[in-house]
């Protein structure tokens, strides 16, 4: 095989999963969108996806800044030589990292370095089988932190929060299912998809439900039980009104799919893999000969391309006055003015900070003045230039409810006004918001593109120690929009939504499913 192509094929192959959602998955955000009722905080949030989705088309950008754990299934022919394409594979990993087409995600457990190019023990994850076809089959998915945290397995029979019991059959496979969509809230950056896996042990059945993300979402399941569970959990998960961002709404689920295995006696799992909207897998068929790309997969149908349409845009410059503009740093009164709904836009500073930085403020002074300013959870996609200068090329918000240990210490402790992120926090922050005067900001997940675009400037950066993702970046933004989902009065959207998803959960709890 011409090694030097099958390697420029693979780095086809990771520029565009990380730049351009399959087809198949535009036409799910498409229908999600035309379903969502208008002038709601969901309907907002699908129309900066599908204009983030336009942007990362245009620019060959990553969708979102978390190009997650690159993972690799490859099928080769007999005789195909597997070394040669793990190491070509890792050279096209170095390089898309290198132009900024993925981050640099690869931690070290024990030591917490970056290695910076993507490589390092078990990765990228290289899965291999052998088939008697003349071709290389090669897909990859890129699977965020964000939605891998919401992975879920099950183990039957068990008790689950508003369903009750859950048997070793359909109904209890059902009611997991279900089950896995209600604790995933917003969180995973709804409305997503799952892979179920039926069975196994516990690490082949998550490998089972990953490898369900690998269908097309067009697919037909030939079990006709596996079929039916698909249907239904599909058309249900969209009852329970967690919405797109976890907001509320009418697009919860895009997609489910299901496989089985069988298991051992004394055990039955149910594993379920959690997928944003950001749904970044494609495939190639590539020669064995040439190393050249044949054909790609998940490419069937039209091309929807998300241009934003006049009505649009016409929407978009009417729910521009209702927007309140911060200036960076916030006063209190400013923030003890806002509650849970209202649309800000912040200009001025803000500063990056995820869980490394977290850790660090917790028990260190401050490299910057916080006193009123924005604390962004995010990790971004940088690049720098000949120059030395920084460039931003991916920069969405992270799930932020991994921060509730410190994030309401640290507020107080340097007088930080307001944060940034996705998904929500918990009760622990919620008072400190209360008691400090403080508010929660949530940002559009995955809409990184969206986000670069609002960032004018890095002005500098500080602990890069713990590499790019996990520094803090000093950025000057114009107009980065952002929703006020918890409040200085107590209030918090994350805790209603929840609330009242788990009472629409309650609903199927009787309905057997047959």
């Amino acid at each position: 095989m011409n090694i030097e192509k099958f390697q420029e094929s693979m780095y086809k192959l990771v520029v565009e999963t990380s730049t351009k959602l399959p087809k198949d998955v535009r036409r799910a955000v498409k229908a999600a969108k035309e379903k969502e009722n208008a002038g709601t905080s969901a309907a907002m949030s699908l129309a900066t996806i599908t204009n983030n989705i336009k942007m990362a088309d245009d620019q060959v950008s990553p969708i979102c800044q978390d190009t997650g754990l690159p993972t690799f299934k490859i099928k080769t022919p007999v005789g195909v030589n597997q070394l040669e394409i793990k190491e070509a594979i890792k050279n096209a990993i170095v390089i898309a990292t290198k132009e900024g087409k993925l981050r640099p995600n690869s931690v070290d457990s024990l030591t917490g370095e970056n290695s910076g190019d993507n490589l390092g023990a078990g990765l990228p994850v290289m899965k291999f089988d052998q088939w008697e076809k003349d071709y290389i089959d090669v897909r990859l998915i890129l699977k965020g932190g964000g939605c891998e945290n919401k992975n879920i397995q099950y183990s039957l029979p068990c008790e689950l929060e508003g369903l009750g019991r859950a048997g070793r059959d359909l109904d209890g496979i059902r009611k997991c299912i279900m089950h896995s969509v209600y604790q995933a809230q917003g969180q995973g950056c709804s409305a997503g998809f799952i892979g179920v896996g039926i069975g196994g042990d516990r690490s082949s059945g998550y490998d089972l439900a990953k490898e369900q993300l690998f269908r097309s979402l067009d697919d037909v399941n030939p079990n006709e039980d596996l079929r039916a569970i698909e249907e239904y959990v599909l058309e249900n998960a969209n009852k329970l009104g967690i919405g797109t961002m976890g907001f509320g709404g009418e697009a919860t689920l895009l997609g489910c799919k299901v496989g089985v295995m069988n298991r051992i006696p004394a055990s039955f799992y149910v594993s379920v893999a959690y997928n944003c909207w950001a749904f970044r897998r494609l495939g190639v068929n590539v020669d064995p000969v040439s190393g050249e790309i044949n054909e790609w997969m998940y490419q069937e149908g039209d091309l929807i391309d998300f241009a934003e349409s006049e009505a649009e845009k016409e929407t978009a410059a009417a729910r521009a006055n209702d927007v309140i503009t911060l200036q960076a740093p916030i006063s209190e009164e400013q923030i003890r003015q806002l509650k849970v709904g209202d649309v800000v836009q912040i200009n001025g500073m803000m500063y990056t900070g995820r869980d490394a930085i977290h850790k660090y403020l917790s028990d260190h002074d401050s490299p910057v003045d916080l006193n009123g300013q924005v604390i962004y959870h995010c990790g971004p996609v940088m690049l720098k230039d000949k120059d030395g200068v920084w460039h931003v090329k991916a920069a969405g918000p992270t799930t932020s409810i991994r921060e509730e240990p410190y994030q309401g210490d640290i507020m107080k402790k340097f007088g930080i006004r307001a944060v940034i992120g996705k998904g929500g926090m918990g009760p622990r922050t919620l008072e400190a918001l209360k008691e400090h005067g403080g508010v929660y900001l949530n940002a559009i997940g995955g809409a990184a593109q969206y986000y670069a675009d609002c960032i004018k400037g890095v002005e500098g950066v500080d602990l890069m120690q713990f590499g790019i993702p996990e520094a803090m970046w000093h950025l000057r933004v114009e107009g980065f929009t952002a929703v006020v989902t918890m409040d200085s009065h107590g209030n918090s959207l994350h805790a209603d939504v929840d609330k009242s998803s788990l009472e629409k959960l309650a609903q199927f709890k009787d309905k057997v499913f047959n």
